[in-house]
């Protein structure tokens, strides 16, 4: 039997987060460190869910916050596996998640490691992935980056899926400045329609 991925070496906290996993939760994270470390594609996993979403960004927040903390009682050994699995975790986020609130986690890690191809990774993952409404979320964020990021997604998006979010009390505003986008920056025909018919209301 291979030894555990994660034990009481890295500290009390990081192994109660461990432990709170679910089982099938704590797999999806085994075979992603064993994909990455074989060198081989880690397999889509069908059986992720919002739930899985939840525990892995707060195992995530608990890795990183250890591997972050100024202290001796982690080799360097010890840290580099650490990050190595934060690492990893953070992948399998990239890979499956649709939340906004993990999509900024996520943004901002990238950040703080300078790590500039991860941050283009996650653009792409916005338009292919996300809902209208998780970006339109995203785009009112307080971080610039994430919010530059859902803007541009936005700015991508079919117009006929932009004008579905305008009867929405919430999202209506941040549709209506992508559809302006969109007759400014590609000229686009159909959202001067709708944009000239929104303005006519206004008066």
């Amino acid at each position: 039997m291979p030894p555990p991925l994660i034990n009481d070496d890295f500290g009390s906290r990081i192994a109660t987060a461990w432990s709170e996993l679910r089982p099938a939760t704590r797999g999806l994270v085994e075979r992603a460190v064993q994909a990455t470390a074989s060198g081989a594609p880690a397999a889509r996993n069908v059986q992720y869910d919002a739930r899985a979403d939840l525990e892995l960004s707060r195992f995530l927040s608990a890795l990183d916050e250890r591997a972050a903390e100024k202290t001796d009682a982690l080799d360097a050994e010890k840290n580099g596996k650490l990050k190595s699995i934060a690492d990893t975790c953070a992948a399998v986020l990239l890979e499956q998640t649709e939340s906004a609130e993990v999509f900024t986690q996520l943004v901002l890690r990238a950040q703080k490691q300078k790590d500039y191809r991860r941050i283009d990774t996650l653009a792409d993952a916005l338009n292919s992935r996300f809902p209208p409404s998780e970006i339109c979320e995203l785009a009112r964020s307080e971080n610039v980056v994430v919010r530059e990021l859902a803007n541009e997604a936005l700015a991508r998006c079919p117009v006929a899926v932009l004008a579905s979010l305008l009867t929405d009390p919430v999202d209506a505003e941040t549709a209506r400045a992508a559809l302006r986008r969109q007759v400014v920056e590609y000229g686009s025909e159909d959202a001067r329609q709708i944009v000239n018919v929104l303005d006519q209301e206004e008066i």
